[in-house]
């Protein structure tokens, strides 16, 4: 069993709790950036040590696996590319994909290992139509929204030992087994931005986006104001916009191609629905064949809103909410929930009104 280990809080008790239960667990922490040894979250020096200090409390091997190239290809170069698209990525679940059940795997392969676990607060299910992924039993900490990319290979062979725990009982259980990690706050930062400043991280990546001055327009068209890029845009987005309309305005569009920013009221911001692409269906295929009704989640923290999904081809799909629906942004990620398990997901492309 190869354990993805953090040095967080999460991971560690998912190791311990699997080598207390007889799993022969392998500890792996996975170097993803080379920053000069400066503290970034999951991938600085401290929390190499923790997960180091974890495994030998918990009495298992430890390696430290070397990602740094693909994630630089497979993460790093997506967030830069979809932010020159003027979309905003998610790269946390871009790493879950390509990453953390992608190239971790294959290294668990690489050990002779058939199992990975992880700290995800995620649980899973099986029954003779397959494997199913459900939420969390912590509302609070469910991540399934991000690991909608999984499929049947993957959840096949994997665990995860704390998703049926709320973080209290995770923290209990670290201080039972005797972790440094227990009371460790959980980390917040973009592993390869440790200042937090995704902005700043593209502007140091992409100098060409930078003082590549356009226009801010409102919903008609006529010009506000100007801006230095469209990359410090989202949709949604209220401060830092650079222009007075005497109301509350908010990011409508970002038109990148264009290199043009569209605000106005917030009322402007609903939408009917939305087309996503790069499509991943959990059991391999959308539940049928045409339009089906599920619950979506468009953020990470929704509870999901009804909709219609209409399913075109294997890789991308429709979206109509049953009520129109606020600040949906291109790249956000769509998640539609199908009788209490999740579905699937993709990215967002387009939204209608």
């Amino acid at each position: 069993m190869l354990v993805a280990m953090s040095g967080g809080v999460d991971s560690s008790v998912a190791a311990c709790l699997l080598a207390d239960q007889g799993y022969e667990v392998v500890g792996s922490h996975m170097r993803l950036v080379h920053l000069d040894d400066v503290e970034h979250g999951c991938c600085g020096p401290a929390a190499r040590a923790d997960a180091k200090a974890v495994a030998r409390i918990g009495g298992f091997p430890f390696e430290i696996a070397e990602m740094s190239g693909v994630f630089a290809d497979r993460v790093i170069g997506d967030f830069v590319a979809e932010h020159e698209q003027g979309r905003t990525p998610n790269p946390c679940a871009r790493c879950n994909g390509e990453i953390k059940f992608g190239a971790f795997l294959r290294r668990a392969d690489e050990l002779g290992l058939d199992m990975v676990a992880t700290g995800h607060y995620v649980r899973t299910e099986r029954d003779d139509t397959g494997w199913h992924l459900r939420r969390g039993a912590d509302p609070g900490k469910d991540q399934t929204y991000m690991l909608h990319m999984l499929g049947q290979r993957q959840l096949s062979r994997s665990l995860f030992p704390v998703g049926g725990l709320s973080k209290a009982e995770t923290r209990a259980l670290a201080e039972r087994f005797g972790l440094p990690v227990a009371s460790k706050p959980d980390s917040q930062e973009l592993c390869f931005a440790p200042s937090g400043d995704a902005g700043g991280f593209v502007r140091s990546e992409a100098p060409s986006l930078v003082h590549r001055g356009g226009e801010v327009v409102d919903a008609e068209g006529r010009v506000l104001g100007e801006h230095d890029g469209t990359f410090a845009f989202t949709v949604g987005q209220r401060r830092g916009l650079g222009v007075a309309l005497g109301a509350p305005a908010y990011v409508l569009e970002v038109d990148a191609p264009a290199n043009r920013v569209v605000v106005g009221p917030r009322e402007l911001l609903s939408r009917r629905g939305l087309r996503a692409d790069r499509a991943s269906w959990v059991a391999g295929e959308p539940p049928c064949e045409g339009p089906f009704e599920a619950e979506v989640r468009v953020r990470y923290r929704d509870e999901g809103v009804p909709a219609v999904i209409e399913p075109h081809g294997p890789d991308a799909f429709t979206v109509t909410f049953r009520s129109p629906q606020r600040a949906i942004a291109p790249e956000h990620l769509v998640a539609p929930v199908d009788h209490g398990a999740l579905a699937g997901g993709g990215r967002i492309v387009t939204t209608f009104r």
